[in-house]
């Protein structure tokens, strides 16, 4: 009979740890609190709901997530499978349809004859056995408690806030054009153009909006919340200087007006959410402003006057350990290499970078379960680069998307300059994970 696993939490992370544990030869249990219960995040039933972006990011090799995605996708994972599955038009990033992608994961995963669903179920305490945590970024409040009893340590927060999605249909094309940055990939971003006059008054209405009170449960104990750098709200950006979202999610560069053939003093990309292309997200914009003031503030943005809102933008808690001092390279716990976490409670930051300590933690879950040895990815891929900076990064913990930054250095000087640095990276890191996937399904 084979050792059975358990695991907590279908999410990327969590969808990523089974199919993987599946995979290496174990039975799994994987435990999912929805539909009888949702996050104040969630409403899609299916697995692998995504609440924030509906972007993968970078394809490109230059890229360290474009990495990451390259070495998922070299190990067979369900979720860069899932992900390439429903692919819509981005670019040089992958972006997916977010219904498709997660009703692709759900299917994927029940059919699994190796893989058991435990629907409906809160988990508040850990199982006996070999357990996989994956609960995410709004772990509930009498799990999170159990961890704090359990860990002898207390859980840190931060903010997350997603952007307002708008109705295709109501987007004025007069004004917005369809354009890639730098014309890189298909132009299946809409651009929307604005004068410095333009910005300038939105710029004003948009660092006096009201902001929604946040409630209980996206706050921490000191009543304050802290904001990860990666998904910062518009708003709040704003406030940190008239220029600064000229240099950040409002950037011209690249994107001339096709009216002018110059580039504008500001643009708002607006990115695709579903293949048929009915509806757009505005790019950058995670905000926390209230409905209303979010309606008045983006319809002053050129092209949206007249946009309807299919989503507003929303804030939440996030919630992750102090993982340096309780977890292994292979995000096990050091007092107990029986209980793995994986996803964003750990610190790693980022859809793929969830799947990836899914990943990592599932294939290792399950060889601990069959009495094997842990594989450790190296830190000269992104794979272990980003275990190794989860497990044992100093100073006060933050969570971290992956970079080129984490990566070990090359240990010589490459010409061509930062791009064709991270090119030889991308190239030995790949040829140690095409190394590496040999040994994993090892039977004996």
């Amino acid at each position: 009979m084979k050792p059975v696993i358990h695991i907590i939490g279908a999410g990327l992370a969590g969808c990523e740890a089974a199919y993987t544990a599946a995979r290496a030869g174990v039975q799994v249990n994987l435990y999912e609190m929805k539909p009888r219960q949702f996050t104040p995040a969630h409403s899609n039933p299916d697995f692998c709901e995504l609440v924030c972006s509906n972007s993968f990011r970078s394809n490109q090799l230059t890229n360290a997530v474009g990495l990451l995605k390259a070495e998922l996708a070299a190990l067979s994972s369900l979720i860069l499978e899932a992900a390439y599955a429903t692919e819509v038009a981005a670019g040089s990033a992958l972006a997916v349809d977010r219904t498709l992608f997660a009703r692709y994961v759900t299917e994927r995963i029940k059919s699994h004859p190796a893989i058991t669903v435990i629907e409906g179920k809160e988990i508040t305490s850990l199982p006996e056995g070999i357990v996989v945590v994956a609960t995410g970024p709004l772990t509930t409040d009498a799990l999170s408690r159990h961890l704090t009893e359990r860990l002898g340590t207390k859980s840190l927060s931060f903010f997350d806030a997603a952007a307002p999605i708008v109705d295709a249909a109501t987007i004025d094309t007069t004004i917005a054009y369809a354009a890639s940055r730098y014309g890189k990939g298909e132009p299946c971003y809409l651009n929307c153009p604005m004068s410095r006059e333009e910005y300038r008054a939105f710029y004003a209405a948009l660092i006096e909006a009201e902001e929604a009170p946040l409630h209980d449960f996206d706050r921490d104990e000191q009543k304050e919340p802290t904001v990860f750098e990666g998904c910062m709200p518009v708003e709040v950006m704003a406030r940190r200087g008239e220029d600064t979202l000229l240099f950040g999610p409002l950037k011209p560069v690249g994107l001339p007006d096709p009216r002018t053939g110059k580039e504008p003093y500001a643009v708002v990309q607006l990115r695709r959410e579903n293949n048929a292309a009915t509806m757009y997200n505005l790019v950058g914009f995670q905000t926390h402003l209230t409905f209303g003031e979010q309606r008045r503030v983006f319809r002053m943005i050129p092209g949206l006057e007249k946009a309807e809102f299919l989503r507003y933008g929303v804030m939440h808690r996030n919630t992750f350990l102090n993982s340096p001092k309780l977890l292994t390279p292979v995000y096990s716990m050091r007092e107990n290499p029986s209980v793995f976490f994986a996803g964003q409670i750990t610190g790693v930051e980022g859809y793929i970078e969830s799947a990836s300590s899914g990943f990592l933690a599932g294939l290792n879950a399950a060889r601990y379960a069959l009495g094997k040895e842990p594989i450790l990815f190296p830190d000269t891929t992104a794979i272990g680069a980003l275990a190794h900076y989860v497990s044992s990064a100093a100073g006060d913990f933050q969570p971290m998307n992956v970079n080129f930054g984490i990566i070990a250095p090359l240990g010589f000087k490459v010409r061509g300059g930062k791009a064709a640095k991270n090119q030889k990276l991308s190239e030995r890191a790949l040829s140690a994970v095409r190394e590496l996937s040999s040994k994993l399904w090892e039977t004996s």
